[in-house]
Formats: structure tokens, sequence, C-alpha cells
């Protein structure tokens, strides 16, 4: 089964352990020990989230001798944040339409409050 690439990524940001390697990968490269660290999970497990951002495209593997280091490709995050961003200009269009519609009901109202004499 082929995922696109944009599911890809949001597939791989679904798990609070491959979004924390990613943040520690953006402070810079890291060993697969370094990354494993802080959780408490085995080094295969790490591995597993690793080849998950590997494959979704979010970090890379290089090889300097015997270092392994990963490191953060920010690309694919672009690519999310683009599609995000369609959605989230759709919603603060969406509020303002809102917000215009709520000072017209709430000024009508202030109107007719005033011609039936009564006060608020």
């Amino acid at each position: 089964m082929t995922t696109d690439p944009l599911s890809q990524v949001f597939s791989a940001l679904a798990d609070p352990t491959r979004r924390a390697i990613l943040a520690r990968l953006s402070k810079g490269e890291a060993s697969v020990n370094e990354l494993a660290e802080p959780f408490e999970i085995t080094l295969p497990a790490v591995s597993k989230h690793l080849k998950v951002l590997e494959k979704a495209g979010l970090i890379e593997r290089t090889r300097h001798a015997q270092w392994r280091p990963c490191r953060l490709r920010a690309a694919p995050l672009e690519s999310a944040s683009n599609w995000l961003d369609y959605y989230r200009q759709y919603w603060e269009e969406s509020f303002d339409r809102l917000d215009a519609y709520l000072k017209t009901v709430t000024s009508n109202q202030k109107k007719r409050g005033k011609k039936d004499g009564r006060r608020r």
C-alpha cells in the first residue's frame, strides 16, 4: 500500500515519542543512543520510531566512521505546515464572519432596547 508523503508526515507526527525525537534533532545531530536517552523504551523501539521518521522523510541518517548520526530534514514539515495553513486561514475567515455577525446582532439588540425604553 502506497501512502502519499503528506499522510506519512502526519502519521509520523501522531506519536509523542517521534515528536520528541524531532524536537531533540532540531537542536542538532544525535546518535540513536543519545535520542533514546530520555525515553524508558528499548533501543530497538527507538530504532522503529526512527525508521518511521526516515520513511516520512523527516530525518536522515548519515555515517561518520563509527558514528551514525540522525539529522532533521525540515522540508516535509514545511509541506505539512502549508497544508495546515490553508485551513488556518479558512477558520480565521470563518471566525471573522461570525464576529461581524455577532456585532451586528448585538448592535441591533441595543437599538431595540433603547426604542423600547429598556436599559441594559
